[in-house]
């Protein structure tokens, strides 16, 4: 055990621990509190430990009872959780199959032992004071993601949270420990990743998604195998050649990784919403690659259309949100339309703002037109160049909506031919913005 008084956010630490100093409670900040505090990192939840206690006392101080497997608790006012000292035994399969022993008997060292990376295995007390029995803070300074026991291997889930670690850390340089590789390879081949959840799949994947270095998340998943359990159609764009002329870096599971690359680039001052959505969708641009039969590579013709199958699949099987679903459909069909931007006739590109659906959703257009940049961009050697496409279509879709319905119907026009009449004066508004960038 590590004793050490922290010096340099003492403000911060007492500051967590500020609304429960009354509680007649031996309690300690765990988890990712204590791991961020210490990379000085932005603290967002606040998880507490209690030694020595009983669900009953609990529940006379007031706390509210939540799950049904583990004896977790909500302060009446904060809403912070505290949960009781346990351990957890492997009964079943799965990251659900486990039983648990809370008793006021449990130590915080044993606690602490059930975790799944030493970093994650601090505690700190209320004066500072932190708890490190499994050498987490050396792992912070050397920067190591490293397993705390063998029982790392019971829970599949946690191959997932250590790539999402990976990513989330990976600016600071952090690594995963050669043993702890290995044992997330044998996880995934021992196909307990199957007992994973959709919902829970989809709260790891949307969680790295909206990080920086996501795509790290994916990759860390390929080295351990456990992405082509997960998700064999993402997992087979590795290895399928692109035409050099496009695509210098050749491999399409390179290329994606440097698309979703340029999306997060391009979406860091966003919401996470729309980070979400448009991550998402870069990265399901090109799964229709993984069908093109390798007589027909390095050509991809009609990979577009081809895809739209396997993004269903996929946003089924994570359970993806609809509308994050259907912008991933429309880049996944249109991107190379939105490249083609310059050639494409006014009434195709007029096709393509119906599509897109400019007329009641215009912030769409902005969204597929920022995922088909980051396309464009995750090339070798392209991070750089500029992408007129996109206020090009900008531009024809300012035109065409400038185009209603008022003015035909002052001319008398009713149902059918209003509509056309709409339609032809859009094409000619987009005409002459073609005409316009053609000079």
């Amino acid at each position: 055990m590590i004793n050490l008084i922290l010096t340099y956010n003492d403000f911060i630490t007492f500051t967590m621990f500020t609304p429960y100093k009354d509680l007649p409670l031996n309690i300690y900040l765990v988890g990712g509190a204590v791991r961020d505090q210490l990379l000085q990192r932005t603290v967002k939840d606040h998880d507490f430990l209690v030694v020595g206690a009983t669900s009953k006392q609990m529940l006379a101080l007031g706390f509210q009872a939540v799950g049904k497997d583990f004896p977790v608790f909500l302060h009446p006012k904060t809403k912070a959780e505290f949960a009781l000292t346990r351990t957890e035994r492997k009964q079943g399969h799965g990251y659900t199959g486990f039983t648990c022993y809370a008793e006021p008997d449990v130590t915080i060292e044993e606690d602490l032992l059930r975790r799944d990376l030493t970093i994650n295995a601090i505690a700190m007390a209320s004066d500072g004071t932190l708890i490190d029995p499994y050498h987490g803070q050396q792992d912070l300074k050397n920067k190591v993601l490293r397993h705390i026991s063998p029982a790392f291997s019971e829970d599949p889930l946690r191959v997932l949270r250590v790539a999402r670690f990976a990513a989330r850390y990976h600016y600071l340089g952090f690594t995963i420990a050669k043993e702890t590789q290995e044992l997330m390879t044998k996880l995934s081949l021992s196909g307990e990743l199957s007992t994973l959840s959709s919902e829970r799949l989809w709260q790891e994947i949307s969680a790295s998604l909206i990080d920086n270095d996501a795509e790290v998340f994916f990759q860390v998943l390929r080295d351990c195998q456990a992405l082509s359990s997960l998700w064999p159609e993402l997992n087979a764009l590795w290895g399928i050649p692109n035409p050099a002329q496009w695509h210098p870096e050749i491999c399409s599971g390179i290329h994606t990784m440097m698309v979703l690359q340029q999306a997060s680039l391009l979406t860091a001052e966003h919401n996470n919403e729309n980070k979400l959505a448009i991550r998402f969708a870069a990265l399901c641009h090109d799964l229709g690659k993984s069908l093109t039969p390798s007589d027909k590579w390095p050509s991809h013709q009609g990979h577009e259309k081809a895809g739209l199958p396997i993004v269903e699949k996929a946003c089924a099987a994570f359970k993806v949100p609809n509308k994050i679903k259907t912008l991933a459909l429309l880049v996944c069909e249109y991107h190379l339309h939105v490249h083609k931007a310059f050639q494409l006739k006014a009434s195709t590109i007029m096709k393509l703002f119906n599509a897109v659906d400019i007329w009641r959703k215009p912030k769409q257009l902005t969204d597929l037109l920022l995922a088909c940049e980051a396309d464009f961009h995750g090339r070798l050697g392209l991070e750089k160049n500029p992408y007129p496409q996109s206020q090009y279509l900008q531009d024809c879709a300012q035109a065409a909506q400038q185009i209603t319905a008022k003015v035909f119907v002052e001319q008398g026009l009713q149902g059918v031919a209003i509509k056309e009449a709409i339609h032809r004066a859009r094409v000619n508004a987009v005409t002459k913005i073609k005409a316009l960038h053609n000079k």
